[in-house]
């Protein structure tokens, strides 16, 4: 009987195991694809100290535990060999049919991971402090919270897809972004009444902006999506039923062409209430419209009401420029320096103001276009203790006595208990 081999301090070795004669521990296995793998570590067990000068890692015993559950839950070794380039690449090409814009975002995270060493990353070696370290790294180099929450939003499913491929055991991005990186994102608030009204009438006074009038005034006061109000075309504009039909989408793809998309989610096709007001601002948008030598169409639709200098539909990128340098002039010419006023800002501010109003939240959610109610109640409604005070008035000093609770009618619904005859 052949005699048991043993390390350096007497211990019995396994299959496998075999020490080096650098005293580093070192175990040959056969992976699932029938190749000869080897791993090494300076500790045979877990309890045994790390060599001075050696760097601490995980002891032979413990890499082969976690090679055996590999084995039998059969994770493709060493992840494939894929990088986390290869990963997001893989899994960019299994979407399809997806917004432009989704599609822009996709290409952005592609092209950073190439340039990024990040990238070139094995995914079996990312692990979660990797994936954190990575971000606070991407925030330090000046990136926003937005963009890299757009960032970890493609990643995290595609390390997901290698999960569920058995590609790796654990998801490294399957953590709260919030819990390493902090929000510098500024929240988009609602103007209040005084705001909305000095921004329209500094518009309306300017000679250069005031062309923007009407289309910025039916922006605040129809909540519609700037992707939706650039769609707009003559036929769906319903004078006679003081009605916008709401039903497609205007985008861009990447600068280079344009596309019809249905409205943001499946309650975006609606009919938008107009107001007189809103009514006469499209007339006037109609009126002052000049006829182009050739009128554009896209996807079969045509008739668009803003077109730009080169009689091409305007996009949600020209109002966005439009608002920016509205801002800056009107800040620039006042010492009282105006809030952000953007097209989305436009639509909060509506919601906000039509839910202060007290409108019916169901009635809210169908013009806003939301799916979930949650989106109208949380998101976009910027309601204070000022509105709570005015509202809980207005119900106590306009409502009907109904439901008012008088000491009188306390004593009517519980009458006094007479004592004797309950101890009787």
């Amino acid at each position: 009987m052949s005699e048991k081999r043993r390390d350096n301090r007497g211990r019995i070795l396994h299959n496998g195991e075999i020490q080096e004669e650098n005293g580093r521990y070192r175990f040959k296995y056969i992976d699932a694809l029938g190749q000869a793998k080897y791993v090494r570590s300076w500790r045979l067990d877990h309890n045994d100290p790390t060599p001075v000068g050696k760097k601490r890692e995980l002891s032979l015993r413990e890499m082969e535990r976690q090679i055996s559950a590999d084995l039998i839950d059969q994770i493709v070794p060493e992840g494939g060999r894929l990088t986390v380039s290869d990963l997001v690449e893989k899994y960019v090409s299994l979407k399809r049919g997806v917004r432009p814009s989704t599609e822009a975002g996709y290409n952005t995270v592609i092209n950073l991971l190439k340039k990024d060493p990040f990238g070139s990353k094995r995914i079996d070696k990312v692990k979660v402090i990797d994936a954190q370290t990575w971000l606070v790294k991407l925030q330090a180099d000046g990136r926003g919270y937005s963009s890299i929450h757009t960032i970890r939003g493609v990643l995290r499913p595609a390390f997901q897809l290698a999960v569920d491929n058995d590609y790796l055991r654990k998801n490294p991005f399957a953590f709260a972004l919030s819990s390493v990186i902090y929000n510098d994102s500024v929240t988009r608030e609602a103007l209040s009444r005084e705001n909305e009204r000095k921004f329209l009438k500094f518009v309306k006074e300017d000679d250069h902006f005031s062309k923007y009038y009407d289309g910025i005034f039916i922006l605040f006061n129809t909540g519609l999506r700037i992707s939706e109000f650039v769609g707009l075309t003559f036929k769906d504009i319903d004078f006679e039923n003081m009605r916008i039909d709401v039903n497609h989408q205007l985008q861009r793809n990447n600068g280079i062409g344009y596309n019809i998309r249905d409205t943001k989610t499946e309650s975006g096709g609606r009919f938008v209430p107009m107001t007189k007001e809103v009514a006469e601002s499209f007339k006037r948008i109609i009126d002052n419209r000049k006829k182009p030598k050739a009128e554009p169409m896209v996807d079969g639709y045509s008739g668009f009401l803003f077109l730009d200098k080169d009689e091409h539909p305007m996009v949600a990128m020209h109002w966005e420029k439009y608002f920016q340098h509205i801002c800056e002039k009107c800040n620039g010419i006042y010492k009282v320096q105006m809030p952000k006023v953007t097209p989305h800002v436009c639509r909060h501010t509506f919601c906000s103001r039509m839910a202060t109003a007290g409108m019916n939240p169901k009635t809210l959610q169908y013009i806003m276009g939301h799916a979930d109610i949650g989106v109208t109640l949380n998101t976009y409604t910027h309601l204070g203790f000022d509105d709570a005070s005015k509202e809980m008035t207005r119900i106590i000093q306009n409502g009907d006595n109904s439901g008012k609770i008088s000491n009188n009618d306390t004593i009517k619904v519980f009458p006094k208990i007479n004592t004797q005859a309950a101890n009787g």
